[in-house]
């Protein structure tokens, strides 16, 4: 083999390494995290579009508003990003940056030519978003968390897919919240890898363009149906879009004159993609259908469909994937449906789905809102870079490890070693016939629970230390520890608060109430729920309970000392408390908060007066607040379950709570065993969170992950990409693995450092570009010690050729990829092994749409090839074989 041949074949290596090169040199590349602005004003220091990467496969983009002001209400602006990469890429994960406080939805399209390149538009105008026919890919509005996709499909972008171009379109509803002149910087971030997926995702929408709703008028339907002609789709996930007047959106396949759900939802709760129904495909001579229920009620005009927030919209999007050599980006139907056809719809389609007045009304924007007044822009950007750390809480599957044979759980609660305590039931149940309408206790004659109802566990296998508690309790509630590692517990059928030994004794060191008797004076409770202990004065709290409506203080030693009701920062509008159900203590604030359950809020008080501080209330709660717990990282964070209500509609599930912004940061449930009745929740150090239910009767843990590790939120999941390097100025190095309490704590920590204001911007300016020339420096050296001894290879072999000598002679190794340097007169002139440095890093790794693995998941997929038998249920289904 000859010079020449060698020079092509080591050219050819080095042109596949770039063989995802961006098209413009001006967008930021970074190996770190971007850093989530702290100051909206440096909106317009803002690179428009940034991108990551991760390994040689998955990268990340970020598009985001360069710091725009709406000109006025509903204003619709456009933001073109060109497709950073030459190459076919493909969308896996999509991550919004935007709040409804800010924004009405967002969109996001994919074309050929936009309508502009330079700057952001008007695109509520004629001028729209593209030139050309424009694909949307994604969909936002009210809150709504991240959209994940299944294993194996991906949205195609790039040179051969006709989109070049990403367009981003915010609609401003209500302005009012720019009366301070900040700038907005809202968009999303998409996950990205090169590597050809399998299914092509895409989507369908169906809309109405034609209904009139009539003033005053109940129930208005708008009905859309169209027939399916193309290859087969199998949805995955669906959304719903109305206005305010919209009650329930609904979407059907009709095969053979059978209506089948694909999804079915609310307009007016979070208006994020919801797992479809995943026995449900589309085929070739299926007709698509979707139903919107409107009500006039409240209107004295004509309502039509149109763009403003005064306008109602009837939009059902099914997110889908097929085959990919017959991928379909974009479909849509906007045809009314016959009356002939929709006489058979399942009358389920015409059942509202009951939400709270609040999500009624706050489709637009809520500035008027008193959170909205306490929360400031430097709060928003906090709870952001939580956000943008992507820790989620996920079920650990496989615990516990063998079966605890528990009754209802009803407590929970962490020892000084921080192992599980659990507080439990045995054979007693908790039914409608246990007590009297007086409140007294009508199962005594079953005598106490002969079982061991306090159970010690072990955090990691879920093993059974110590087991105490047998023939004490008859319906146990509450349980806490303090700092001598007793027990603190509630008995609703004894009506009293015990403090009780932990030694295995079952002695009880305090009594606090009279045994079986119900009362409202301070010696007295009447099915008390919860108690927290002040960890330096040994001062209890007792959250009395389903017939009180008060929270009571007493001395370490059971001396009573005050007690007060429900708070409001409004006296003359005081809610009182319909069952605090639970209790917390705050040590780094030193104040209490209480779960008040039908009330679905969380109030906070000083411990030492009483004193209210603040109310969290979300819609997401669903009306009821069933526990809390507190962890002090960052700011402080609160966790919480809610729980089933006859007045509204929310699913069961956990919550992470910013304390001081009260923005939700995350949301988390189990993966195959639905929650029924989540009763109590613990936080350990480690940033575990155990959740015990009384209607499964069983323990749930859930953890974060910070390397593959699987994401649920919205109810669609992906396994996460690998993390990327991140450099934290810290003197100690950061472990490999973070917890989420953790990487709060000191992203907060770094964040909120007192500084003058021209010193803290001098130095955020030199902290921004160190590490910018850091990372910089460092892959131009290894380029150019790679760079310099092939280069100088290439010369001697392209001189010696030159002089056409015949003295030179390559001798290859095909099982090497170093012996492509061959040998020089029968001397190696090298082992650099091209092979492993241009060897492509594992790609995507994403488990499927309706379950999740979280065991092992820093090890699965390590190897491309490797069985994934455990997960292949939840992957994408492939399409079927046609039947011969």
């Amino acid at each position: 083999m000859r010079v020449p041949v060698f020079c092509v074949v080591v050219l050819s290596f080095i042109c596949h390494s770039h063989s995802l090169e961006i098209q413009n040199p001006v967008y930021g590349f970074k190996r770190s995290r971007e850093n989530v602005l702290s100051d909206p004003s440096d909106c317009m220091s803002r690179t428009r579009q940034q991108q990551v990467f991760t390994n040689s496969h998955n990268f990340s983009v970020d598009l985001r508003m360069p710091g725009v002001i709406p000109s006025g209400a509903d204003t619709y602006l456009c933001m073109a990003f060109p497709v950073p990469t030459s190459q076919d890429a493909y969308i896996v994960d999509f991550i919004p940056h935007a709040s409804m406080e800010t924004v009405h939805h967002m969109l996001l399209f994919g074309c050929q030519t936009p309508v502009s390149t330079s700057r952001y538009w008007d695109c509520g105008s004629v001028q729209g978003t593209c030139e050309d026919g424009s694909s949307i890919m994604y969909a936002w509005a009210r809150n709504a968390p991240p959209t994940k996709l299944p294993r194996d499909v991906g949205f195609k972008v790039g040179r051969n897919s006709g989109m070049s171009y990403f367009v981003l379109q915010i609609h401003y509803g209500d302005v009012s919240a720019f009366r301070d002149h900040h700038r907005d910087c809202s968009g999303v971030a998409l996950r990205m890898t090169s590597k050809p997926q399998p299914f092509i995702a895409g989507i369908y929408l169906l809309m109405s363009v034609d209904t009139v709703i009539l003033p005053g008028k109940r129930v208005t339907n708008a009905d859309v149906a169209c027939d399916y002609t193309s290859y087969p789709i199998y949805p995955f996930a669906f959304r719903t879009h109305t206005h305010h007047l919209g009650k329930v959106v609904s979407g059907y396949r009709i095969r053979d004159g059978k209506w089948s759900l694909i999804g079915r939802q609310s307009p007016q709760l979070p208006q994020a993609f919801y797992p479809a129904n995943k026995e449900v495909n589309v085929k070739y001579g299926d007709t698509v259908a979707a139903r919107c229920v409107f009500t006039g009620e409240g209107r004295n005009s004509k309502t039509y469909i149109g763009g403003t927030s005064d306008d109602e919209m009837c939009n059902f999007y099914i997110m889908y994937y097929m085959d990919s050599k017959h991928a379909i980006p974009y479909m849509n139907c906007m045809e009314t449906g016959s009356k002939e056809l929709f006489q058979h719809i399942p009358a389920e389609a015409n059942v509202p789905i009951a939400v709270s007045p609040g999500d009624m009304n706050s489709m637009m924007h809520m500035g008027s809102s008193a959170d909205h007044q306490e929360k400031s822009l430097l709060d928003t950007n906090k709870a952001e870079q939580v956000l943008d750390q992507d820790y989620h809480l996920e079920q650990v599957s496989a615990w516990p490890q063998s079966s605890l044979q528990l009754g209802q759980v009803s407590g929970l609660a962490l020892d000084t070693d921080s192992n599980l305590v659990i507080f439990h039931r045995g054979d007693h149940r908790w039914g409608a016939d246990s007590f009297n309408s007086k409140a007294r206790y009508q199962q005594r004659s079953l005598g106490p629970i002969q079982q061991s109802t306090i159970l010690v566990v072990d955090p990691d296998k879920g093993n059974i230390l110590k087991a105490s508690g047998r023939n004490m309790f008859y319906l146990p509630h509450g349980i806490t520890t303090d700092k001598e590692n007793n027990y603190w517990v509630t008995d609703v059928a004894l009506h009293q608060v015990l403090k009780v030994s932990s030694d295995g004794t079952d002695r009880t060191l305090l009594a606090l109430g009279e045994a079986f008797t119900p009362g409202s004076d301070s010696n007295h409770f009447c099915q008390p729920t919860d108690v927290a202990v002040d960890t330096e004065t040994g001062n209890i709290f007792v959250s009395d309970g389903y017939c009180n409506a008060r929270i009571l203080k007493f001395s370490a030693d059971g001396k009573y000392l005050s007690e007060w009701g429900a708070g409001s920062s409004d006296r003359r509008r005081r809610v009182p408390f319909r069952i605090p159900h639970s209790l917390v203590f705050l040590p780094d604030k030193q104040e209490v908060c209480v779960a008040d359950r039908e009330n679905g809020r969380i109030q906070c008080f000083i411990a030492e007066t009483g004193e209210f501080v603040k109310e969290i209330k979300k819609e997401e709660f669903g009306g009821e607040v069933f526990a809390i717990t507190y962890s002090p990282a960052g700011d402080g964070l609160i966790f919480a379950v809610n729980g089933d209500s006859p007045y509204h509609s929310a699913p069961l599930r956990g919550f992470v709570i910013d304390y001081s912004t009260k923005d939700i940061l995350d949301t988390f449930n189990p993966e195959k065993k639905e929650f029924k009745m989540p009763h109590d929740i613990v936080e350990t150090k480690d940033g575990i969170v155990f959740v015990g239910d009384a209607g499964s009767k069983s323990v749930f843990k859930f953890t974060t992950e910070k390397l593959h590790h699987s994401v649920k939120k919205g109810g669609i999941e992906v396994q996460e990409l690998e993390e990327m390097d991140m450099f934290v100025q810290t003197k100690a190095r950061p472990e490999h693995k973070m917890t989420k309490t953790a990487a709060i704590q000191e992203k907060q920590s770094v964040a909120q450092q007192p500084q003058p204001q021209a010193e803290a911007e001098e130095k955020k300016n030199k902290s921004v570009a160190k590490p910018n020339r850091q990372q910089g420096v460092l892959p131009a050296i290894i380029t150019t010690l790679l760079l310099i001894p092939l280069l100088l290879v290439i010369t001697i072999g392209v001189f010696i050729c030159w002089r056409k000598n015949n003295r030179c002679e390559v001798k290859s190794e095909p099982s090497s990829v170093g012996g492509i340097l061959g040998k020089l007169r029968g001397k190696a002139v090298g082992s650099l092994n091209l092979g492993n440095f241009f060897a492509s890093h594992k790609g995507y790794s994403r488990q499927g749409f309706d379950q999740l693995s979280t065991e092992g998941s820093d090890q699965e997929r390590n190897d491309e090839d490797s069985s994934d038998s455990e997960n292949e249920e939840y992957s994408a289904v492939p399409p079927p074989q046609p039947s011969s």
